[in-house]
C-alpha cells in the first residue's frame, strides 16, 4: 500500500513530522512502513519558464536558442527539443539547480544532476528546460507529456512564469510504502492510513465531507436500473446509482496529482472518480455505459462452465461456474471484482452512466483471479474481504465528486441490494485484565483515549466497547489489548515473566512408541527412509494386485504434479521397494531400511469425510538375513513397546506381492496388526531387481500397537526358590505350526510354567516322512515354595495330553 504524504496531511491537519519521523512512528504503532520516496529529493531551482522567442543555432541544424521569461528575469537557454513553440510555458531548471535524471530516464544518480551555465557550440546557455523524465517521473502518470521533448504545461492551467514548477506538477510530495497485514483491510485505503496516523500522533482525523446528492432530482436511479443477486454467497451487496448528462473531460489538477502520486494514470473524470474512490475508501468501483446494458437490468450470477468473456484489456478469458459475473438482461458485462468488459466500457460518447460499488466473497475472488490468469488492483483489494457497509459510503462519495466536478446529474437514491449487513462487534472492557495481560500499569483514562482515537465507542453503563465494522480484525479481548499496547508503545512495555507456572515438556504417548520403533530398528542396523505419500496408480500393477483389490480404492490429488504423484498411497510397500531397488542397482550390499509413514484409506468414495490416516512401520532389507531375522526385529519392538503377549503368525499366502510360501500375518491378542515375508520375485523384477533377489519386508500398523502398548513396568524381586527345567523332544506333523505348540504350552503349563524356549528343529531321514522333530526346554518355578517332582510331572502330563490333540508324539 502506497500513499501520498500530502494527502495524509490534508486529512490530518497539524501533522508536520518529517518523512522519516512519520515512518518510524507509524511502524511503532503497528502500521509498518517499508520505506519512502521523496519525489523532489533531487529537484532544485526549477520554475515555470515562458518561451518568448526561438532562433536557429548558427552552428547546428537541431539546436534552438530560446529567450525564456522566468518571472524575475529573462534568460537564454539553448535546447535540442523540437516540440517547443513561442508562448509555451515549461519547467525550467536554473543555473546551479538539479534534476533527477537524464532526458531518456536512463541516468538517475543518487544525488541528481547539477545544471550549470555554459556554452553549447559557442552560444551561452543559462539553464535547461525539462522533460518529464528529467523531473523523476514518467509518461505512465503524465500521459500528456511528449515521448521525446520538453513537458509543456496545458494552457488551461494558466501557470505563470516564476511559479514553482515542482509544486505545480505535484512532485513536492513523499510516497510512503506500508506492509499491511491481510487482517487490516481498512488500511488498504488512504482514509484507513490517515485514521492510523491521526491516532498515532494524537491529532484530529478530518474525513472528507460528503454532501447528500441527487435529492432534488426528479428521477430516481431505480427508474433506470433493476438489480438482482442470484448467488448471495459470492456477492453480499451490490449498490448501483445512475448519473445522467455525463460530460467526459479531464479531471481537475488536484485529483490528477493524487492519482499520479499513487501510481495511477489519469484518464478522464468518470474513470478517475472510480479510481480515486478506490484509493480513498479502499472500495473498488466500476462505471458502465448505461446504453450498453440490455433491458436496463443487472444480474449478479455465476458464470457457466466453458463460457468466454472479453475484458477491458481486449483479452478473451475462459470462465467456469465458480467465477461471479455481472450481467445485463442478455449478456455478461464484467467479471465481478476483477475487471469490466469491453462491451460496456465508458467512451467519450457516453451520456448516462451506471456506477457500481459491490462486495464479493474474498477467497472466491482470489481463486477466480488465479484460474483465469488476471490479477488487478481491484481483485487485490476484494480478495482481502471488504466491509459491506463501506460500499454505500463509497458510492455517496463518488456521486458527490460527480457533482463537485460538474460532470453529470446524479439521480435520486441508489439501488441497494444486500443480505444481512455486518453489525458492530461488542467487547467487554476489562482494564485490569488488560494490564495483567500486557504486564503494564496503564491508566483507564489513557486506554479510553486510545479507543476514542480509533473510533471505538465505550458505553460506561454496560462496560462494553463497540468496534466499527471497518475494523474487521477486532473480535476479542486479545485484539483490544493489542490496540492498547500499540498506542501505549511497545517500547514502553517492561520485560516481565509470565504469571503461569512452567510445565515440563514431554513426548506424547504416541511419539514415545514411535521413538521405541526407531530405536529398535536402528539398533538392528536399519537406516531411516522417507518416501512420498503421493504415488502413481500404476503401482498397483507392479505389486500384482487384482483389479478389485481394496488397495486400489484411492484418494485422487486435486492438482497433482503429474500422473506419477496423482493418488494418496494405500500401501507403503512401493516407496520401500523403490528405495531398496535404487540401492541394489547402485551395488550397495546388505541394505536395511525402515520408514514411519502414513497410508490414506478412504472411508467412502467420493470423499465426504477425512480419510483414515494410519501410520505404518515398514521394515525392508536384502542381503544378510532371512525371514527369521525380520521376525526377531518385530518381536523386539513388541517387547520394548510393552506388549505382554508373544505375537503369533498365520502363513495365509493371500498377499500377491509376497512369496506365497514365505509370508505371514502378524497376530497379537487375536488381532491382525501387520504382515511380513519375502517379496514376490515378479514384484522384484518390476522394480528392476533380479528374480533371485531375496528381499524381505514387514509392515506393522502403528495405531493397533499404540492402543496395546504400555510403559508401566512392575518390579519383580529375585526368585527365592529354584527353577526346575524339563526338555521335551517331539515328532510333529509338518502342517502343525510352532505357534500352535506354544499356545498349548502356555495354556496347559499353568501358573508354575515360567517360560519355554525352542532349541531344535530337525527334518531328515531319521524322522518319518511328513513329520519334523522339535525340541523345547521348559522352565517351572513356584514363587512361594520349592517345586516337587509331582508338581512338575502333573504339569507335564497336561501339556502332553494337549499336544496329543495336535497329532504330536514324544520322540523316543
Amino acid at each position: 500500500m502506497n500513499t501520498s504524504y500530502n494527502w495524509i496531511k490534508d486529512l490530518v491537519p497539524g501533522l508536520n513530522a518529517t518523512a522519516q519521523e512519520y515512518m518510524d512512528a507509524m511502524t511503532l504503532s503497528g502500521t509498518k512502513g517499508e520505506g519512502f520516496e521523496q519525489l523532489d529529493k533531487n529537484l532544485e531551482k526549477i520554475v515555470v519558464g515562458e518561451v518568448l522567442s526561438m532562433e536557429k543555432h548558427p552552428d547546428s541544424d537541431h539546436l534552438w536558442i530560446c529567450q525564456v521569461n522566468i518571472g524575475s528575469e529573462t534568460i537564454q537557454i539553448v535546447t535540442g527539443a523540437q516540440n517547443l513553440k513561442v508562448g509555451d510555458r515549461v519547467p525550467t531548471v536554473l543555473d546551479g539547480g538539479k534534476v533527477a535524471g537524464g532526458h531518456d530516464g536512463s541516468e538517475n544518480p543518487e544525488n541528481g544532476i547539477k545544471i550549470k551555465a555554459g556554452k553549447l557550440r559557442g552560444v551561452p546557455s543559462n539553464g535547461m528546460m525539462c522533460g518529464i523524465e528529467e523531473l523523476g517521473s514518467s509518461r505512465e502518470v503524465f500521459p500528456d507529456a511528449p515521448e521525446d521533448g520538453i513537458y509543456v504545461f496545458p494552457v488551461e492551467r494558466n501557470v505563470q512564469p516564476g511559479d514553482d514548477a515542482v509544486k505545480l506538477l505535484g512532485l513536492d510530495d513523499v510516497i510512503h510504502e506500508y506492509e499491511v497485514t491481510s487482517n487490516r483491510v481498512d488500511c488498504y485505503s488512504v482514509l484507513g492510513i490517515a485514521r492510523e496516523a491521526a491516532a498515532t500522533f494524537n491529532l484530529k482525523f478530518e474525513a472528507p465531507v460528503v454532501p447528500v446528492t441527487g435529492e432534488n432530482a426528479s428521477e430516481k436511479s431505480s427508474d433506470y436500473i433493476k438489480v438482482s443477486i442470484e448467488d448471495k454467497d459470492l456477492c453480499s451487496r451490490y449498490v448501483g446509482r445512475v448519473v445522467k448528462d455525463v460530460k467526459i473531460a479531464e479531471s481537475p489538477e488536484w485529483m490528477k496529482k493524487r492519482l499520479r502520486a499513487s501510481g495511477i494514470r489519469p484518464i478522464n473524470n468518470i474513470v478517475d472518480i472510480t479510481n480515486y474512490v478506490m484509493l480513498e475508501y479502499g472500495q473498488p468501483m466500476h462505471a458502465f455505459d448505461l446504453s450498453t446494458i440490455a433491458k436496463n437490468e443487472i444480474i449478479v450470477r455465476r458464470a457457466k462452465d466453458g463460457e468466454t468473456f472479453v475484458t477491458l484489456d481486449g483479452q478473451e478469458r475462459k470462465l467456469d461456474s465458480e467465477v461471479i459475473m455481472i450481467c445485463d438482461g442478455e449478456k455478461e458485462i464484467a467479471i465481478g471484482g476483477i475487471m469490466g468488459g469491453e462491451n460496456s466500457m465508458i467512451t467519450e460518447s457516453a451520456n448516462t452512466v451506471l456506477f457500481e460499488a459491490a462486495t464479493f466473497n474474498g477467497p472466491n475472488i482470489r481463486k477466480s483471479s488465479k484460474r483465469i490468469g488476471l490479477r488487478t488492483d481491484a481483485s487485490g483489494i476484494f480478495e482481502k474481504g471488504l466491509d459491506a457497509n463501506n460500499a454505500l459510503d463509497a458510492m455517496n462519495r463518488a456521486c458527490a465528486l460527480v457533482e463537485e466536478l460538474g460532470c453529470g446529474t446524479v439521480l435520486n437514491g441508489a439501488v441497494d441490494v444486500h443480505g444481512e449487513l455486518p453489525q458492530p462487534v461488542q467487547i467487554k472492557f476489562e482494564p485490569e485484565r488488560i494490564n495483567d495481560f500486557l504486564g503494564t500499569d496503564i491508566a483507564v483514562s489513557d486506554m479510553l483515549d486510545y479507543f476514542k482515537r480509533l473510533e471505538i465507542e465505550y458505553d460506561e453503563a454496560t462496560g462494553m466497547l463497540t468496534c466499527p465494522t471497518f475494523r474487521q480484525d477486532l473480535k476479542s479481548f486479545a485484539d483490544i489489548s493489542e490496540e492498547v499496547a500499540r498506542f501505549y508503545g511497545y517500547d514502553k512495555i517492561p520485560t516481565t515473566l509470565p504469571d503461569s507456572g512452567a510445565t515440563a515438556g514431554k513426548l506424547s504417548f504416541k511419539m514415545r512408541v514411535e521413538a521405541v520403533a526407531r530405536d529398535v530398528a536402528e539398533f538392528a542396523g536399519f537406516s531411516q527412509a522417507m518416501c512420498y505419500s503421493f504415488e502413481s496408480p500404476k503401482v498397483f500393477d507392479m505389486l500384482r494386485l487384482d483389479e478389485n483389490a481394496p488397495e486400489r480404492q484411492t484418494i485422487r490429488v486435486a492438482n497433482p504434479l503429474g500422473e506419477d504423484f496423482s493418488v494418496m498411497r494405500t500401501l507403503t510397500l512401493n516407496g520401500m521397494m523403490n528405495s531398496l531397488a535404487l540401492n541394489y542397482n547402485r551395488r550397495n550390499k546388505n541394505v536395511k531400511l525402515y520408514e514411519l509413514g502414513s497410508i490414506y484409506l478412504p472411508k467412502s468414495l467420493p470423499l465426504t469425510e477425512l480419510p483414515d490416516e494410519r501410520e505404518q512401520l515398514t521394515l525392508g532389507f536384502y542381503g544378510e538375513g532371512d525371514f527369521f531375522t525380520l521376525k526377531g526385529v518385530v518381536e523386539e519392538f513388541f517387547e520394548k513397546a510393552g506388549l505382554k503377549l508373544r505375537p503369533s503368525y498365520e502363513p495365509t499366502g493371500n498377499r500377491p506381492y509376497l512369496h506365497p510360501g514365505r509370508q505371514a500375518e502378524v497376530i497379537y491378542d487375536g488381532q491382525k496388526v501387520g504382515y511380513m515375508g519375502q517379496v514376490h520375485p515378479l514384484v522384484c523384477q518390476s522394480y528392476d531387481m533380479p528374480l533371485d533377489a531375496a528381499v524381505y519386508v514387514a509392515v506393522i500398523d502403528m495405531p493397533s500397537i499404540i492402543e496395546k502398548a504400555t510403559f508401566d513396568h512392575h518390579f519383580n524381586g529375585i526368585a527365592k526358590f529354584p527353577a526346575v527345567t524339563r526338555d521335551i523332544s517331539m515328532v510333529v506333523p509338518k502342517e502343525v505350526l510352532v505357534g500352535q505348540i506354544e499356545a498349548v504350552l502356555g495354556q496347559r503349563g499353568g501358573k508354575i510354567l515360567e517360560g519355554f524356549n525352542l532349541f531344535d528343529i530337525y527334518e531328515g531321514e531319521q524322522v518319518k516322512a511328513g513329520f519334523k522333530s522339535i525340541a523345547y526346554s521348559l522352565s517351572f518355578r513356584n514363587k512361594e515354595r520349592t517345586l516337587s517332582d509331582d508338581d512338575v510331572n502333573a504339569a507335564m502330563k497336561k501339556i502332553l495330553n494337549g499336544l496329543e490333540g495336535l497329532g504330536i508324539e514324544l520322540r523316543s
